[in-house]
């Protein structure tokens, strides 16, 4: 009894020590983290610059109160990580034409091929794909085959009245079994379970259209702004041109006598405000042109070739009554398919649920095949016992089964599963109620979105017209000496406004038109909108 109890104060003062050891092991992992929440973290790295798992750095510790100078930190704590040098690699340029002029087709064409979001959904579109028919195979058998081997030896000595007796056995041996499962009956519960998927792979194939919709959208946008800033850039270096022809005006009036200094310093100032905007605008072109390099997904060290945008009147098939839009664009809009699709996912998942509280009839066959030996010896021999015994064989077996399972208690988990295949599908329809009546609004606000940039447009343009009337017939009076400056340089600001609200206005209608047809799920398809 005391060995026994010794052995156990042993055993457990050895599970403690290891549970001490374990527990140690664990908190040591905050080395990992910073060592302190004000200091740098110095983190270890490979040669490459990586960076890896380990006890970082010893970071320089805050100077205390009385410290020497030569134990402070300088000003600024180096919070900054290393530099991977695996990491350096800068994305490639896209292969483009250099002397290829794109247009806004050739560069949605390009974005549909080259941005991440649309290979993403793809990708999406078939893990959905997959899980279908995942759920598919659950209507085939399973076949499995098992294999198990051993080995067994043992040796003794028992003493005798003819003196001491050593014996060894050894066993081994081997099983295969080859075993089939099959359910064959199970009232619906796959059949709800494959139309779920199907359902889901549909909803997933909806928004990978509605993912190329949206960067035809984001294309368009983008292309549309470009011109705009392009005609602003193109109308502020037309502005300068004008600015130097007032300049040169009044300084031949000036030297002509019939000028004042004050009207060569307005000029004067003038052209430097006209300098100035034109920097302005080649500034938010550059910045437009990156907007546009990156909504097609390409590098942005990608220089593509812009087309211009031909000046064509608005074709007057935009105007249409908001009723007929919202008539068509209910059954073609990617969100209401999609709500639909999962709505439909969900209702069959109820049936799957309910088919769980019903019997299910299954085949279940095996068969196998065991092989083995034993040898056992006594030296010496006892009796009529030979030294040696060996004992070998085998056997083939195999049986079918077939069966019914009903399910008679699991503790409520089938109830609270068919509960919640119920909300998920009254929450299905309520989102695909929510979603039409989101369309409806959306397509409603990009209707009035679009008649307001119409209107803008018409009225821009006609100003636009008149603002050049106005400055042709002010800059020649100004020259020939019967108009003031101010008019000539009041009509030029003027020009330049109302040029750039053209440009503004016409660009706005296109991009109105185009989130029209993203809001009635009709963009990208090929009816010019977005071309």
């Amino acid at each position: 009894m005391r060995r026994l109890s010794f052995s156990a104060a042993s055993l457990a003062f050895a599970v403690a020590s290891a549970g001490a050891c374990l527990g140690g092991c664990a908190t040591t992992a905050l080395e990992l983290a910073p060592p302190r929440p004000d200091r740098p973290w110095e983190p270890e790295t490979t040669a490459a610059g990586e960076i890896v798992a380990g006890a970082p750095g010893r970071a320089p510790e805050r100077p205390e109160a009385g410290m020497g100078e030569a134990t402070r930190l300088p000003a600024a704590a180096p919070y900054t990580l290393p530099a991977n040098t695996a990491l350096a690699n800068v994305p490639p340029a896209a292969a483009l034409d250099p002397g290829h002029a794109y247009t806004l087709p050739e560069l949605i064409d390009l974005a549909e091929s080259s941005h991440p979001s649309t290979r993403i959904a793809w990708n999406d579109a078939r893990n959905a794909a997959l899980a279908a028919g995942i759920a598919k195979s659950a209507y085939l058998p399973q076949i499995s085959a098992s294999a198990l081997g051993g080995y067994q030896s043992g040796h003794g000595t028992v003493s005798t009245a003819l003196g001491p007796l050593s014996s060894g056995t050894s066993t081994h041996g081997a099983v295969s079994v080859l075993s089939l499962q099959w359910l064959l009956f199970d009232f619906g519960e796959r059949g709800g379970l494959v139309e779920a998927a199907e359902q889901a792979s549909v909803a997933s194939n909806i928004a990978f259209t509605a993912a190329h919709q949206r960067i035809i959208h984001e294309v368009s946008l983008a292309f549309y702004a470009y011109q705009a800033a392009r005609v602003r850039a193109s109308t502020a270096q037309q502005a300068w041109q004008n600015a130097d022809a007032v300049l040169d005006a009044a300084q031949a009036r000036y030297r002509q006598g019939i000028g004042t200094v004050l009207e060569v310093a307005q000029a004067t100032q003038n052209r430097a405000q006209a300098r100035l905007a034109q920097v302005q605008a080649e500034g938010a072109q550059s910045d437009t042109y990156l907007g546009l390099v990156s909504a097609i997904g390409i590098s942005p060290l990608s220089r593509p070739k812009i087309a211009q945008l031909p000046a064509r009147p608005l074709p007057p098939s935009l105007r249409r009554s908001v009723e007929q839009v919202v008539e068509n664009a209910m059954a073609s809009r990617p969100d209401v398919l999609g709500a639909y699709a999962l709505e439909r996912a969900s209702q069959a998942k109820v049936k799957a649920a309910e088919a769980e509280f019903l019997p299910k009839v299954f085949l279940s066959a095996n068969t196998s095949y065991a092989s083995g030996g034993a040898a056992i010896t006594a030296i010496p021999s006892v009796g009529q016992q030979a030294p040696t015994v060996n004992l070998n064989g085998s056997r083939y077996g195999g049986s079918v089964f077939l069966g019914v399972t009903i399910p008679l208690y699991d503790g409520g988990l089938r109830a609270a599963v068919l509960a919640r295949a119920r909300n998920d599908a009254e929450s299905a329809s309520d989102r695909l109620t929510q979603a039409r009546q989101e369309a409806v609004r959306q397509i409603v606000v990009s209707q009035n979105a679009l008649e307001s940039s119409l209107a803008a447009q018409e009225a821009a343009t006609a100003l636009a017209a008149a603002a050049q009337t106005t400055y042709e017939a002010a800059f020649a009076a100004y020259r020939r000496g019967v108009g003031t400056i101010t008019d000539a340089l009041l009509a030029q600001n003027q020009l330049l406004l109302a040029r750039n609200a053209a440009a503004d206005a016409y660009s706005g209608a296109l991009a109105a038109a185009a989130t029209l047809a993203l809001a009635t799920g009709s963009l990208g398809g090929g009816n010019g909108t977005e071309r």
